[in-house]
């Protein structure tokens, strides 16, 4: 237990703490009113631990205990252990090979006892801790390319385990923490060179592959030109140029069709197409390990669960149907309503407003965590703080967008409010951590 602080209670941020119990209740109550059906002794099934709810809230009880301990652990604790978290999570992602549970699709859960874990879930916490404790060490110079490399091997591992388990959309979600390095000097460059590959990629799935090539090689021709001069007084800057074109021509004609051939899941192919209006051109060469051979799908069953979570969101107009009086969601007419889609179910039975309302609440959560990271004085404290709210705000914006139709469907869950044990734990694990540093905030962590 920490010397400095001797009462639990002292420098905890209560407004953290309010702002989670209530999202954690909305949560209970939205799953409560997908999986509620007439006649259901809810006394009997929270006890008997039957329904999706009472695994919700019985997960929601081990987090707090939990919480509990961390918000009597020693802020030093956390730094001291970071590395070591991280290699205990690494361990169980390689775990998960032997020993996985093969659950709609997906090969990253490992069964024990009755409950399902997913290592990837609590990876982002210590991914988040490792990073920061490499972040905040005397001798880590953020300006050098080894520190930077370093840095991005970190999240980078663990999200490549990630896809080979067939869980992209949680790999992607490591990506977030890059947020952190920006915020901790890495150049704008990479900014720009991952936004322009992400425009490539866009760009190889909506143009014709030969017209696209055409135009990057215009573009190439192009600069050439505008920098002649230049060039003649330093033919190294033509090699770059020709080395751009011959990267984003390699990315168009075989990294892109690779990705959506062999590390992609069909259906995430299928829903990616949907999205953009377009027939898959790579469904008769899917060949991902584990799926069978790939046959055509029809549009309509591709974006089923969209379409069906918009109806529901447009059902509920303005003030909504009301608690356990939507249609759409009662009656499962969308799939995984209590997981990717919980946000239709809140959309349908508080319409507008009591959407509106439920994204105030994590943006006033977003502006929180930010507001407590910049007022640590420890580096490591700003950094963990800093990679909350990157992994918040990336579930947030891709769940919501999904559910709209905004975003491929790639399996992200809202935080805190969709069903899901190992979720529930890993984002209360990581705010209550934030909760421990904060308390500690005049303290300086390496």
């Amino acid at each position: 237990m920490s010397q400095r602080n001797p009462a639990i209670s002292k420098g905890v941020d209560w407004v953290m703490f309010w702002l989670y119990l209530l999202l954690v209740a909305i949560g209970l109550l939205s799953i409560f009113s997908v999986t509620y059906r007439d006649g259901d002794n809810v006394i009997q099934t929270f006890l008997g631990f039957k329904t999706d709810y009472s695994k919700q809230f019985y997960f929601f009880i081990v987090s707090m205990v939990i919480g509990l301990f961390i918000l009597l652990t020693d802020s030093k604790f956390f730094t001291a252990t970071a590395n070591i978290w991280y290699a205990v999570g690494m361990f169980l992602l390689l775990l998960v090979f032997p020993l996985h549970t093969a659950v709609k699709g997906t090969e990253s859960i490992i069964r024990i006892g009755g409950f399902n874990l997913q290592p990837a879930e609590l990876m982002k916490v210590f991914v988040n801790m490792a990073l920061a404790k490499y972040l905040s060490r005397v001798e880590t110079d953020f300006s050098k390319p080894r520190s930077q490399l370093i840095a991005a091997g970190i999240v980078i591992l663990p999200a490549l385990i990630t896809i080979a388990q067939k869980e992209t959309g949680l790999a992607l979600v490591f990506f977030s923490f890059f947020l952190v390095m920006f915020r901790e000097g890495l150049p704008p460059g990479y900014l720009i060179i991952g936004f322009s590959l992400a425009v490539l990629v866009v760009a190889t799935l909506i143009v014709d592959k030969d017209v696209l090539a055409i135009i990057l090689t215009a573009i190439a021709a192009g600069a050439i030109y505008m920098l002649r001069k230049q060039i003649r007084r330093s033919r190294g800057v033509l090699f770059v140029i020709v080395g751009i074109w011959v990267g984003c021509v390699g990315v168009q004609r075989f990294v892109v069709p690779f990705l959506f051939t062999k590390v992609l899941a069909k259906h995430q192919v299928e829903r990616i197409f949907s999205l953009i209006g377009k027939e898959n051109p790579y469904a008769a060469l899917n060949t991902v390990e584990g799926e069978e051979e790939a046959t055509p799908v029809k549009k309509k069953d591709t974006d089923y669960n969209v379409r069906q979570s918009k109806i529901a969101i447009g059902s509920g107009g303005v003030v909504g149907r009301g608690f356990l009086k939507g249609t759409q969601t009662r009656f499962d007419f969308v799939p995984e309503q209590r997981t990717d889609f919980i946000f239709c179910t809140i959309g349908e039975g508080f319409g507008f407003l009591g959407s509106t309302a439920v994204l105030g609440i994590y943006l006033f959560l977003l502006l929180r965590i930010v507001m407590i990271a910049e007022r640590q004085r420890s580096v490591f404290s700003r950094c963990y703080a800093y990679g909350v709210a990157s992994v918040f705000f990336f579930h947030i914006a891709i769940n919501v967008c999904m559910t709209i139709g905004l975003a491929p469907v790639i399996g992200i869950p809202l935080p805190l409010i969709s069903y899901g044990g190992t979720s529930l734990l890993s984002f209360s694990i990581m705010l209550f951590i934030l909760i421990r540093l904060d308390a500690d905030r005049q303290m300086v962590l390496r």
